[in-house]
């Protein structure tokens, strides 16, 4: 009996007749009632905005530090990928070394927590640099030319490119070792194959946690308001401890965070679904 069950192709199911294949799963798509819901709500959160004079002060104030937090985001994720792929890269090496290396930074820096780090790396890691600068004697260097914007942006760098190293590891092994060795048979060499053969193809299993990677990023660049730099939060902090206003004033700091969030997740969802279609069309 089991033999014969075992004998049964996959994909298909048992009837009094026989067997007959299964049919084609479906994806549900669901209407976004959640989108509704929250178009909703913000609409009337923004028509509050204009209509009372405390959240129109509030707002005016707050969104200065919009610009602060998209360039900290966007600096530091850019730094973040590029170090994470190299990071990727060691672990994948044929070379034990650089595989003990890559491993060893990437179980240490998710296992500190990040705001541990940005303050490790403002006023211990920097001045240790600085430091060690002067004592090669080159020119002379100070730990105030650093400034918090950077070394905060340093810090989300080291942190988040443990994390962005192993979605770059798990995408890049998901690539079929035939592949590889049939551009290899073609006479590829290692960087036209990883451009032309295995990035392609990784990239749409990259994609969705990338993208939640860079969403994450967004909320927690929030950290950087410990050190002083005037991003949304710290211009909301700020707001709140001059006019006392907190309901108010850390209401519009969640919204403002919110929309980009879900504006920026709305985009992502839509780039892989274009993915998706072209990869089945490219496979069809």
């Amino acid at each position: 009996m089991a033999r014969w069950m075992r004998s049964i192709p996959s994909g298909s199911s048992i009837t009094k007749w026989g067997t007959k294949p299964l049919p084609p799963t479906k994806t549900r798509r669901d209407f976004p009632w959640w989108l509704v819901v929250l178009g909703a709500a913000g609409a009337a959160v923004f028509w509050q905005f204009g209509t009372d004079p405390v959240y129109t002060r509030i707002l005016a104030t707050v969104s200065k530090g919009i610009t602060i937090t998209l360039f900290v985001t966007v600096v530091a994720f850019v730094g973040a990928m590029a170090m994470g792929l190299i990071l990727a890269l060691g672990a994948l090496s044929r070379y034990a070394i650089l595989r003990q290396i890559s491993r060893l930074y990437i179980e240490v820096m998710r296992g500190v927590p990040i705001i541990v780090l940005l303050l490790y790396v403002a006023f211990a890691l920097v001045p240790m640099l600085v430091a060690g600068w002067n004592a090669l004697g080159l020119p002379e260097a100070s730990t105030r030319n650093v400034s918090l914007l950077w070394r905060a942006i340093l810090a989300l760098v080291l942190a988040y490119s443990a994390f962005i190293a192993e979605v770059f590891r798990a995408g890049l092994a998901s690539v079929g070792r035939g592949q590889v060795e049939a551009a290899e048979a073609l006479g590829l060499s290692g960087w036209l194959r990883f451009r032309l053969i295995v990035f392609p193809q990784a990239f749409r299993t990259i994609l969705p946690p990338l993208g939640n990677d860079f969403v994450a990023m967004v909320k927690d660049s929030s950290l950087v308001s410990v050190l002083g730099v005037a991003d949304i939060t710290q211009l909301g902090k700020v707001a709140a401890a001059g006019n006392f206003r907190y309901f108010e004033t850390y209401n519009v700091v969640a919204l403002i965070y919110l929309v980009m969030t879900i504006s920026l997740s709305l985009g992502l969802r839509q780039i892989e679904m274009r993915l998706r279609r072209r990869g089945q069309s490219t496979d069809s």
